[in-house]
């Protein structure tokens, strides 16, 4: 682990209690930049430019009240989301002067990575998230009750989420791994695999990218019956019926049987949703149901293997996600505890690939010792 602030403790007293203070009032804040994206505020705060606007111009424009606007305002400027623009003379002796968007307000309204986060964690964490405590405590996510008392994991319900937070959720599930499906293709097809399993294979966008790339490979996609079902529609509707095939089930399910004859087996962003005693499980049925020249392939985000501490963040707080909400016993795993829960099945790692895409994705590829 290469990040020294693991290990070093070196801040200073008064800007630790700042990060202190910060993370007591942080639910609050939260909300403060969700009322300003929403309400429109922080946009026209940014279409304003670098002369700025007042609270009263953005009271008038917006129909918020002066005092709606300035509370959200003076919290941004807390926050570091917007500044003061220095130039400018305050309407009044008690007022601020114009509002110009900070560099931390240029990322929530321009950053992709940002934006995804910030709405997955809105729309599908946020409520579930009060459960935390619950869900350490009782090894389940006691959070997704929020959505219903259906469900004993996230995916589960997918189907059936109201169409807001169904889109939050794939928009986050297809970011983390979409990106970096341009480097990881030749990978992957660079020993021309002619039956490729994509086990979790979701909405069908590994398959259908796969199909696109190489023209002779055949796709079998493993996943539950709600997401073969969307699956299926999806490779249907981009022309490719026939080159991929459909295997509905739980995987660790006794009753769900891995066919034979895989060249590869790809996994993307999928082994995050198990425990590592589940993984070891999973990748025992992978490996009774394949020879020893079959690559298996797991793509996935380590959060000890990222470039920026930022990113590393965002991949330990998604753990979180899946402590309350998706399954209560999953989360990102470092590099070191996601190999070794694998080859406790009998693998061996050949090659391992890292700093995919921009999220820093790694392939890591193992077969049979």
């Amino acid at each position: 682990m290469e990040n020294k602030e693991y290990y070093e403790d070196k801040i200073r007293a008064v800007d630790a209690k700042v990060e202190a203070i910060k993370i007591s009032f942080a639910p609050v804040t939260f909300q403060a930049v969700r009322a300003l994206i929403e309400l429109g505020l922080l946009q026209k705060i940014s279409d304003a430019g670098d002369e700025g606007i007042t609270i009263k111009e953005l009271s008038a424009a917006s129909g918020i009240s002066e005092y709606g606007v300035g509370v959200l305002a003076e919290m941004a400027l807390g926050m570091g989301v917007i500044k003061i623009n220095p130039q400018s003379e305050p309407e009044s002796k008690s007022g601020l002067g114009k509002l110009v968007l900070g560099k931390t307000g240029w990322f929530l309204l321009e950053d992709d990575l940002t934006k995804v986060n910030f709405n997955f964690t809105n729309d599908i964490c946020y409520k579930g998230a009060f459960n935390l405590i619950d869900s350490v405590k009782n090894g389940k996510p006691e959070g997704l009750k929020v959505f219903g008392d259906r469900w004993t994991t996230v995916y589960e319900a997918l189907s059936t989420l109201p169409e807001r937070e169904k889109k939050s959720w794939f928009d986050f599930d297809h970011f983390y791994s979409d990106v970096a499906f341009p480097e990881a293709l030749p990978i992957v097809y660079k020993n021309k695999p002619k039956n490729l399993f994509d086990i979790g294979g979701n909405t069908a966008k590994w398959a259908i990218a796969s199909c696109k790339y190489d023209p002779d490979v055949h796709v079998t996609i493993v996943d539950l019956p709600g997401q073969t079902a969307v699956a299926e529609k999806n490779v249907r509707d981009a022309g490719f019926e026939g080159r991929v095939s459909f295997v509905s089930g739980n995987v660790l399910d006794v009753e769900t049987k891995l066919p034979a004859g895989a060249d590869a087996v790809w996994m993307s962003q999928f082994l995050d949703c198990f425990s590592l005693h589940q993984i070891t499980k999973i990748l025992t049925k992978i490996y009774n149901s394949v020879d020893e020249n079959c690559d298996i392939y797991v793509m996935e985000p380590l959060w000890d293997m990222q470039k920026f501490p930022g990113e590393s963040y965002a991949l330990q707080a998604t753990s979180l996600y899946f402590t309350c909400i998706a399954n209560g016993n999953s989360k990102m795993y470092r590099y070191g505890e996601l190999v070794e829960a694998i080859e406790k099945a009998g693998f061996k790692l050949v090659t391992a690939h890292h700093n995919l895409g921009s999220n820093c994705y790694s392939i890591l590829n193992f077969r049979k010792k």
